[in-house]
């Protein structure tokens, strides 16, 4: 019998695919000032971020993430040389989601806005976590809260992909283990532009 499944999709329709809900998964919202910068990289920030600058995560093994449609559509972004990859939709520029630079680290955190075409919480559950609410915008400051499991979540899914081998089976990388697509790497005045401005933090 196959996995139950969740259907990832990007605006427009031209990259699909699914998350196999077989696995342990984690779902927290981060406030910081790069998740920030890269929805404004992305188009109106609000089409991503809450009303306090916060991105709806989804973090799992990228082994449970299967493209069957559009893999072409798949580009990549880094806010620096030294800045994990931020995956996306060409097409319409829907946020997908985010990876380290090599697929030995087999972590992933999607974007809930490739996953909303169906409800959230039946698959992945609540938010279980909350971080970095210091660059959160306006007051009160969100409360942090449950990172110690979110970062025990992390290890084990990270260590049991790697101890099954299956860590080279992802989306975003390929059989030799570069990425999919050349990232584009921000210059230091791109990315001063997308953070935020005094007063908004």
């Amino acid at each position: 019998m196959p996995p139950a499944v969740h259907p990832l999709r990007c605006r427009c329709g031209a990259l699909q695919g699914h998350v196999e809900l077989n696995g342990r998964s984690n779902r927290m919202v981060c406030y910081c000032q790069d998740c920030q910068a890269f929805a404004r990289f992305l188009g109106p920030a609000d089409q991503v971020l809450d009303a306090q600058g916060g991105s709806d995560v989804v973090q799992l093994a990228p082994h449970r993430i299967k493209i069957t449609q559009g893999a072409a559509q798949l580009a990549v972004m880094r806010l620096s040389d030294q800045g994990m990859l931020r995956w996306y939709a060409a097409c319409c520029r829907t946020p997908v989601g985010n990876t380290l630079t090599s697929r030995n680290m087999p972590f992933t955190g999607l974007l809930a806005q490739c996953l909303d075409s169906a409800p959230l919480e039946p698959a992945f559950g609540p938010v279980r976590a909350s971080a970095n609410t210091a660059s959160a915008t306006g007051e009160p400051k969100p409360r942090a809260f449950g990172m110690a499991g979110a970062l025990l979540c992390i290890l084990g899914l990270v260590l049991h992909s790697r101890l099954s081998g299956r860590y080279k089976d992802t989306p975003f990388f390929t059989a030799s283990g570069a990425p999919v697509a050349e990232p584009r790497v921000l210059s230091a005045e791109e990315r001063a532009r997308l953070r935020p401005t005094p007063g908004q933090g």
